[in-house]
């Protein structure tokens, strides 16, 4: 096995050839236990999904699609004009019980195992951090996975992902929402559905409030994050 980080690999039929180059991560769960089936879904040729990844909560990781492939782990979905959001990422799926199995907090062993995988990644295909994402982010109002407990400000520690800008502006800075909503866009996310794109936008910068309505603490950390990309701080 070629890479040190993968414990095992679990070959899946479900995958193709990509379109595009690879320029992100997107990180679901598996909302299934006991993990083997989950895998053996993901290995289901009727099933037709598949990611490259699995992180059990112990911390074991699994390969079941070489990264050259197109996994088939995004589904329906949109980020910073791709479409083919399958041709343009890794997919990685943590082994968790879900919103509809209990939902909890990610697993330390797991988390631990994530990070040094999603480094090797970011370095390796030079991902930038603003494409480090979740399901939710990439599908908002299908998917709401990996969900508000993913320690999203633990892995910024690491470079992987962007942080939650610290300060943001007291002023709003939208004159209204429908500015708001193209902000949202040119950010990443598909506004087709503006509550769900709120919705998953708050999932990822905001969780200990979900609401899917507009506010000045959500308008503030938006404006600041695009900002950051604006001035070079971030991409």
């Amino acid at each position: 096995m070629s890479d040190p980080l993968v414990h095992r690999e679990v070959s899946s039929p479900n995958f193709d050839e990509r379109a595009l180059p690879i320029s992100m991560v997107v990180l679901h769960y598996t909302e299934m236990k006991p993990v083997e089936n989950a895998l053996d879904k993901m290995c289901n040729p009727k099933a037709k999904v598949s990611a490259h990844y699995c992180i059990t909560e112990g911390g074991e990781v699994i390969q079941l699609v070489p990264e050259e492939k197109r996994a088939w782990h995004a589904g329906v979905s949109y980020w910073r004009g791709h479409r083919d959001v399958n041709s343009a990422s890794i997919g990685i799926e943590l082994d968790h019980p879900g919103h509809a199995g209990g939902y909890r907090e990610f697993a330390d062993a797991q988390f631990e195992a994530l990070v040094p995988l999603l480094n090797r990644m970011v370095k390796q295909h030079d991902i930038p951090r603003a494409n480090v994402v979740g399901h939710s982010d990439v599908a908002p109002g299908r998917k709401i996975d990996p969900g508000e407990l993913f320690p999203w400000d633990r892995l910024a520690e690491y470079g992987l992902c962007l942080p939650r800008p610290e300060k943001i502006s007291p002023n709003d800075p939208f004159d209204n929402d429908a500015s708001f909503y193209l902000a949202l866009e040119r950010f990443g996310y598909d506004i087709t559905n503006g509550h769900d794109a709120v919705e998953a936008f708050q999932r990822r910068w905001r969780p200990e409030n979900i609401d899917g309505e507009i506010d000045g603490e959500v308008r503030a950390i938006l404006f600041q994050l695009l900002l950051d990309r604006d001035q070079g701080r971030t991409r």
